[in-house]
């Protein structure tokens, strides 16, 4: 709160008339997004909102008034994810430390792949990836990683290092010159694994999906199981990718289980932990991870449960050189090997990208703002929100949640009985109705703009919300306040 006051009062000392007026729009959008008496979203369906402004592109320059007219007609329409009452997505809130950071960012506009051309912004990826991993428990912070466009792109880089790992080969010779491999994930899990495989033409087939148990947790025993029989059906198991913090429940898998099953069987462990990684930072709730340093490899979203503004995801790696000699292709207009300085720091080599985004400056300056207390009572607090929203429904009428316990993350899975449902003896008419209602609620709180939730359905389970809290704006009465909003939207249903 004191950094974002210190950088409106540094705005607001600027005269009006000598600050640009798109700054005073953008410090106005700003202040509105902290402002609970603003709507989070002006809600228009998709051929309404094409009718209300001229989004075409023209062969003739717009004027400068119509410049800011657009401006202003894009942030009007735009949701506001610094909201404190928007909680639909894992990425949420705007700080303003990572905000002036992106500006920085911006103002350099460089790119990351040689050290020749942005110097300090390759010094601090490699400060901070070293920290990270400092952080995870690897010796010393040894190893390698990158930043990379979002968890996706992440995990489809640790499932390529650990086909390479095993099967070095098939960097030149392709998939022809490998056996059929075979990687494993919770039944839980982020769809990017499946995409990972599709796009390396591993195949979504490849990936054996093994059960959860009730809380989301993947079952170890089942792990072994299908390893195995992979195994005797002659595939080559490669990759298990454990999860730490389940996009739906929020749920840790347990690493140490499937860290003994990965050394037994020879597989690279990759932990996907780009929504629970940053409880790493907490020292009241890391035990969630316990077994993490024995990864291959992790991934960790600092533009979620941090707030970094988007996007901000790294890749860390516990080899160091494995992702160099996986994916560098020795450019010669980019890679010299005679330049007058130490060639390490021309990292753009083992990324898959040429151009790639200067995306540490803001986690780097944020971390700098807060320390790492400052990020960890950011975290403990999201945490003690979502522990409060459990234990004010649990019990409450018309609520129901989707398994038993505390939540383990700040996923709480939750349905809403409405008055008109509530007491149905006949269970089976009961759910099919209940399907309707969690996107009926949803549609009306997007329509009059109050608050964001998300919903959806899991296996045999009819629609429920997924309340997540990763805004460190948001309240105990915001909280008060979801509560008695989905109660507003639904009492009639």
């Amino acid at each position: 709160n004191s950094n974002k006051h210190i950088c409106f009062a540094s705005l607001n000392d600027t005269p009006t008339s000598s600050r640009p007026e798109v700054v005073d729009l953008l410090l106005a959008y700003i202040v509105e997004s902290f402002d609970r008496e603003t709507k989070v979203i002006d809600f228009h369906y998709p051929n309404e909102l094409l009718q209300l402004n001229n989004w075409e592109l023209q062969d003739e320059p717009a004027t400068l008034d119509d410049i800011l007219i657009s401006c202003r007609a894009t942030l009007k329409y735009a949701i506001k994810t610094a909201h404190p009452r928007y909680f639909n997505q894992l990425s949420t809130g705007l700080d303003m430390v990572g905000l002036a950071a992106d500006w920085l960012t911006s103002t350099a506009n460089t790119n990351m792949f040689t050290y020749e051309v942005a110097p300090v912004f390759v010094l601090l990826e490699y400060v901070t990836l070293k920290k990270m991993r400092e952080i995870i428990g690897w010796p010393d912070g040894r190893g390698d990683g990158i930043f990379s466009p979002g968890g996706a792109i992440s995990n489809m880089y640790a499932m390529l290092l650990a086909r390479f790992k095993m099967f070095p080969e098939v960097k030149e010779k392709g998939m022809s010159s490998v056996p059929r491999l075979a990687a494993f994930t919770s039944e839980h899990s982020h769809f990017s694994i499946k995409k990972g495989a599709a796009a390396l033409g591993i195949g979504t087939e490849s990936v054996i999906c093994i059960k959860a148990d009730e809380c989301g947790k993947l079952i170890p025993a089942d792990l072994e199981r299908r390893i195995l029989e992979a195994k005797q059906k002659g595939f080559v198991p490669f990759f298990v990718s454990a999860t730490a913090g389940t996009t739906v429940y929020g749920a840790f898998d347990p690493l140490i289980a499937i860290s003994d099953i990965c050394r037994k069987y020879n597989v690279w462990m990759h932990v996907d932990g780009a929504w629970g990684g940053s409880l790493l930072m907490s020292g009241r709730h890391r035990w969630k991870l316990d077994g993490v340093e024995r990864a291959n490899s992790v991934t960790w979203n600092p533009h979620k449960m941090m707030s970094v503004p988007l996007q901000c995801s790294a890749l860390l790696v516990r080899e160091e050189g494995l992702m160099q000699n996986c994916n560098q292709m020795h450019a010669c207009y980019l890679f010299q090997q005679d330049k007058h300085y130490d060639l390490s720091y021309d990292t753009g080599d083992k990324a898959l990208q040429c151009g790639r985004h200067v995306d540490i400056f803001k986690l780097w300056l944020m971390w700098r703002a807060k320390g790492t207390i400052g990020f960890e009572a950011q975290i403990d607090k999201c945490l003690e929100l979502s522990e409060y929203l459990y234990n004010k429904i649990k019990d409450r009428e018309g609520y129901q949640m989707v398994f038993d316990g505390k939540p383990q993350h700040t996923n709480v899975c939750f349905w809403y009985l409405p008055p008109g449902i509530r007491y149905m003896e006949d269970k089976e008419e009961q759910k099919k109705r209940l399907h309707k209602v969690a996107p009926v609620i949803k549609a009306r709180m997007m329509e009059y703009g109050t608050t964001m939730v998300s919903y959806q359905p899991q296996g045999d389970k009819v629609n429920f919300f997924r309340m997540v809290i990763s805004n460190p704006a948001a309240t105990f009465e915001d909280i008060d306040f979801l509560i008695e909003e989905i109660e507003r939207l639904g009492h009639d249903l």
